[in-house]
C-alpha cells in the first residue's frame, strides 16, 4: 500500500537522521545524563546509610532511644530543662490529612493560632511566615519554619536544634521530603520532580540548596532584621527558601542539611494531572523572582541549565522509539545491507540507552529504599512505610513526562510572569511581586500536593484534566488578564 510504503520510507529516513554525528552526540549525552543521575542518587544513598548504620550501632551499645539523639545521656532531666526554645511557625490554609501528626509527634507544645490576614507586598506564604516571627516567644533562640503536610520525626527539631547548637555560624538548617505518591501520574510527576534536588539535600553538612518546608534560623534575624532578611521576604519576596537562599549566597552564609533531616510527604491521594501542572508552573514561575542582579543571573542559568539538561534527557528516548520502528520495519520487509547496518548502528544506541535507563532506575530505587527505611527508624511509633507500593513503570514514565514538561512551563513562566499560587494570582515586575489578585472565581479548592481542603470542606474536587489546563494556560499566552482556576 502507497501509504504503508511512504511510512516505512519515512521511518528509514528517520533512522538514519538520528545517526548522523549531532544525533549520535544527542543519544550519548543521553546517556551521561542518566549515569550523572544515577551516581548522585548513589552518593545520596551512601550519606542517608551512614546515618542508619550510625543509629543501628547506638543501639546495639544500648541506646534504644537513638531516633531521637545520638547520645542517651542527653535525654537526662538536667540536660532537657537547658534546651533553647524554638518558636514553630506553620503557615496553614485549610486544613490537611496530614497536620496533626506535626504537633502530636512533639513533646511539651504550647500551640496557638495567629490570623495574618491579606498580603499586599509579598506572597501570602511569606506574610504569613513574618507575622508568625512577629508572634514568635521573647525567649525563643531559633525559629522553625514548616510546611503544614510534611510529617515531622519525634526528634526533628531536636536534631536540627543540636546542630544549630553545635556550629552558631549556620545561617540555616533545612531538610527535604520523600514524596509518597499517591497512585496518580501527577503524584508521580512530583516524585520525579523531587529526586534529582534531594542529591543536593543529602551531603550530611554544607549545601547551597534551600526547601521552604523545613528551615530553621536564629530569632534573632528576624528580630534584628540582620542581612537584610525581613526586607528581603516583605518587599516583593515571592519565594521564601529562593530569597534566603540569595541572601545566604549574597553574604557567604552557612546553609546546612542534616542527614536525619529527610521527611515522609504524603501526596494527596485525589492529586490530579492538573494540579501537578499548576505545581509545575510555580516551581518555574521561582526562577523569575531575584533580590538582586547576582541572584537574578544565577536563576537565568538555572533556567538555561534545566530546560537544556530536561530535553537533552528526553530526546534520546523519542530517537530510541524511532530506531526500534525502523528495526520492526527491516525485519517483515527485505532491506539492503546498508539499511541493515544502519539499523544495527540505531539498536545499539538503544541499548546503550536501556542499560543507562536501568541503572539509573535502580539508583532512584535504592537511595528511595534506604530514605523510606531512614524514615521509619526515626518514627517508629508510626505505621512503618514501604516501597512496595511504587510503581517503578509510573515512575518511568513520570521521568519523561516531567522533563518534556518542565522547559514548556518554564517558558510559559518567562513569558507571563503571573501565576496563580492558591486562589491568590501574583504578578512580577523585576524580580519582585508587583500587584496581587484575589478576584473571584481564580482561586482552586485544593492545595497542590496535600489531601487538604482549602475552605475545610471533604468532597471530590471538580476533575479537571490536563490537557484542558494546558490549554488554559497556552490560551493565556498572549492574554495573561484573563485567570485560569487550575485544579
Amino acid at each position: 500500500m502507497p501509504a504503508l510504503d511512504t511510512l516505512d520510507s519515512f521511518l528509514l529516513a528517520a533512522s538514519r537522521a538520528c545517526l548522523t554525528p549531532f544525533a549520535i552526540f544527542v543519544q550519548i549525552q543521553g546517556c551521561i545524563i542518566c549515569l550523572a543521575l544515577a551516581l548522585g542518587w548513589a552518593f545520596a544513598a551512601y550519606v542517608r546509610n551512614r546515618e542508619i548504620n550510625r543509629m543501628k550501632n547506638s543501639m546495639k551499645h544500648g541506646n534504644c532511644f537513638a531516633f531521637l539523639c545520638h547520645d542517651i545521656n542527653d535525654l537526662e532531666h538536667s540536660n532537657q530543662v537547658n534546651l533553647p526554645k524554638v518558636t514553630v511557625v506553620m503557615p496553614l490554609k485549610g486544613f490537611g490529612e496530614h497536620n496533626l501528626h506535626n504537633w502530636r509527634s512533639q513533646d511539651d507544645i504550647d500551640a496557638k493560632v495567629v490570623v495574618a490576614g491579606y498580603s499586599t507586598t509579598c506572597s501570602q506564604k511569606i506574610h504569613n511566615q513574618l507575622v508568625g516571627a512577629e508572634n514568635m516567644h521573647k525567649d525563643s533562640k531559633y525559629i522553625l519554619f514548616l510546611d503544614d503536610d510534611v510529617r515531622l520525626h519525634p526528634g526533628s527539631i531536636g536534631a536540627l536544634t543540636a546542630e544549630m547548637e553545635k556550629n552558631p555560624e549556620i545561617f540555616i538548617q533545612t531538610g527535604y521530603p520523600l514524596d509518597l505518591p499517591s497512585g496518580s501520574l501527577g503524584s508521580y510527576c512530583i516524585y520525579e520532580y523531587h529526586m534529582p534536588c534531594s542529591m543536593g539535600f543529602a551531603t550530611g553538612g554544607k549545601t547551597f540548596f534551600l526547601w521552604g518546608g523545613c528551615m530553621m534560623m536564629h530569632a534573632d534575624d528576624f528580630r534584628l532584621d540582620n542581612f537584610g532578611v525581613v526586607f528581603g521576604l516583605r518587599d516583593g519576596g515571592y519565594s521564601d527558601d529562593m530569597t534566603l537562599a540569595a541572601i545566604a549566597g549574597d553574604h557567604k552564609l552557612l546553609i546546612t542539611s542534616p542527614p536525619v533531616a529527610v521527611f515522609p510527604h504524603p501526596l494527596a491521594s485525589d492529586l490530579s494531572f492538573g494540579r501537578y501542572w499548576n505545581y509545575l508552573r510555580k516551581q518555574t514561575f521561582v526562577l523569575e523572582s531575584y533580590v538582586s542582579k547576582v541572584n537574578w543571573m544565577m536563576n537565568r542559568a538555572l533556567f538555561s541549565s534545566h530546560c537544556y539538561l530536561s530535553w537533552g534527557f528526553v530526546i534520546p528516548y523519542f530517537m530510541a522509539v524511532i530506531h526500534v520502528a525502523a528495526a520492526l520495519e527491516v525485519q517483515f520487509k527485505s532491506q539492503s545491507i546498508v539499511e541493515e547496518t544502519s539499523i544495527s548502528s540505531g539498536l545499539t544506541l538503544v541499548g546503550c540507552l536501556a542499560i543507562c535507563t536501568i541503572v539509573e532506575l535502580l539508583s532512584m530505587w535504592t537511595l528511595t529504599k534506604v530514605e523510606v527505611q531512614l524514615c521509619n527508624m526515626l518514627s517508629p511509633e508510626v505505621p512503618q512505610l514501604s516501597l512496595a507500593s511504587y510503581n517503578w513503570c509510573l515512575v518511568f514514565v513520570a521521568m519523561l513526562v516531567d522533563n518534556f514538561l518542565y522547559p514548556i512551563s518554564a517558558f510559559r513562566s518567562h513569558f507571563s510572569q503571573s501565576i496563580n499560587w492558591s486562589g491568590i494570582r501574583y504578578y512580577l515586575k523585576d524580580g519582585k511581586i508587583s500587584k496581587i489578585d484575589r478576584g473571584k472565581g481564580i482561586g482552586p479548592k485544593y492545595t497542590d500536593l496535600s489531601g487538604k481542603h482549602l475552605y475545610g470542606k471533604k468532597g471530590s474536587p471538580p476533575e479537571a484534566s490536563f490537557i484542558s489546563s494546558l490549554a488554559r494556560s497556552l490560551q493565556q499566552w498572549q492574554t495573561p488578564k484573563k485567570y485560569d482556576s487550575l485544579d
